[in-house]
C-alpha cells in the first residue's frame, strides 16, 4: 500500500486539497488492488479557505511517504512557509514522488526541486513563476508535466487530471478509469494538452461532435482517416479540425491515437491476448506499429507494461 501525504498549511486552496483526498482516500467499487494510505501532514491546526483542518501528523512525516502532494496556495506573492519548503525537499531527498497541484508549484520551486526541469501551473501565474525562479523551465500551455519524481499541474480540473495520471501510473488504465467513472469525469486528458480549451469534451446532444466521439470509440479496431471522421460528422476536414481543436485541444488523429493507446493498455492489463492481437483490436495494424507508438506515449514497451501491472496486481 502506497502512502500519500497531503502537505497542508494556512492559506492553501481547499478545492485542490479536496480533490486529491477524493481520488486517493477511497478505492472505487470493484477495485481490489491495495489502495493508498492517505495522511494529512501540517502544523497543529490550519486554515484552508473557509475551513479549519486538523492534520494527522506534522511535516516530519512527509519523509516517510511514497508520494507527497502539495495543493495550491491562495497567495503566490507570499513566500511559502520555510518549514513546508524544507519538509518537501527532505521528502524528495528521501525518495518520495513529489507532486504540486496548481500554485503549489511555488513550494517545489522554492525547494529547488524544479531547477533545470519543465514545470507548469495555472496560466495566470506562469509569468510570476518564471520571473521568480528563472532556473525553472515554465511551460504555460500544458495541463501537467511529469518529470518522474517531480510532477506539476495547472489549475483546478488539470489538478484532477494529474491525480488520475498518478493512479494510472500506479495501477493501470482500467483502475484509473474506474476512479474517473466514480467522479463522473473524463478518464484521461494527456498532460501535453493545452490549458485553453474553449469547449470541454462535448456532453451536449446538440454539439457538432457529440455523436462522433462514441462512434469513433466503437470503431477503434478500424483504420480511420480524418476524411472518414469528417464524413461521419457531415462536415469538411478543415471544419472538423477546428471543432476538434476547440473541443479537445488537439487534432483528430492525435486524439484517435490516444484512444487506441488507452484501449491497448486496458487489453494488456485485462487479457492474455498477444501484442499482435491487441494491435489488430486497437487499429494499429501490426505489433511493430503498436510497440512504436506505445513506447513513445507510455514510455515502456507493451510487454514490459503488461508484466509491470500483472506483478502489481498479484
Amino acid at each position: 500500500m502506497d502512502t500519500v501525504a497531503l502537505a497542508v498549511t494556512d492559506g492553501m486552496l481547499h478545492f485542490e486539497l479536496s480533490l486529491a483526498h477524493e481520488v486517493f482516500a477511497a478505492a472505487p467499487d470493484g477495485v481490489t488492488v491495495p489502495w493508498y494510505d492517505v495522511t494529512l501532514c501540517g502544523p497543529v491546526a490550519v486554515r484552508v479557505g473557509r475551513f479549519r483542518l486538523e492534520p494527522d501528523h506534522g511535516f516530519d512525516r512527509l519523509r516517510h511517504a511514497d508520494t507527497v502532494i502539495v495543493p495550491g496556495r491562495a497567495d503566490v506573492d507570499e513566500d511559502p512557509p520555510a518549514d513546508l519548503v524544507d519538509a518537501v525537499r527532505a521528502a524528495h531527498e528521501a525518495g518520495a514522488r513529489v507532486v504540486s497541484l496548481c500554485t503549489g508549484v511555488f513550494v517545489l520551486a522554492a525547494a529547488g526541486l524544479l531547477d533545470g526541469r519543465r514545470a507548469t501551473t495555472h496560466w495566470a501565474h506562469t509569468e510570476a513563476l518564471a520571473a521568480r525562479y528563472p532556473r525553472v523551465e515554465v511551460d504555460p500551455d500544458v495541463l501537467y508535466v511529469d518529470n518522474g519524481s517531480v510532477l506539476t499541474s495547472a489549475g483546478k480540473a488539470a489538478a484532477l487530471d494529474l491525480c488520475l495520471h498518478l493512479v494510472r501510473l500506479d495501477h493501470g488504465a482500467s483502475v484509473a478509469n474506474a476512479v474517473a467513472r466514480r467522479l463522473v469525469v473524463p478518464p484521461h486528458r494527456a498532460g501535453g494538452q493545452a490549458q485553453f480549451v474553449t469547449t470541454p469534451v462535448p456532453a451536449q446532444d446538440d454539439h457538432p461532435l457529440a455523436a462522433l466521439f462514441p462512434w469513433i470509440i466503437e470503431r477503434l479496431d478500424r483504420s480511420l482517416t480524418v476524411e472518414d471522421l469528417a464524413r461521419q460528422a457531415r462536415m469538411s476536414s478543415r471544419h472538423l479540425g477546428r471543432h476538434f481543436r476547440a473541443a479537445t485541444g488537439t487534432t483528430p488523429l492525435q486524439w484517435l491515437l490516444t484512444q487506441r493507446i488507452r484501449h491497448a493498455q486496458e487489453l494488456l492489463e485485462k487479457t492474455d491476448d498477444s501484442v499482435d492481437t491487441i494491435a489488430a483490436a486497437t487499429g494499429m495494424g501490426t505489433a511493430t506499429t503498436l510497440r512504436r507508438h506505445f513506447n513513445r506515449t507510455v514510455g515502456v514497451p507493451p510487454d514490459t507494461y503488461r508484466r509491470t501491472f500483472r506483478s502489481r496486481t498479484r
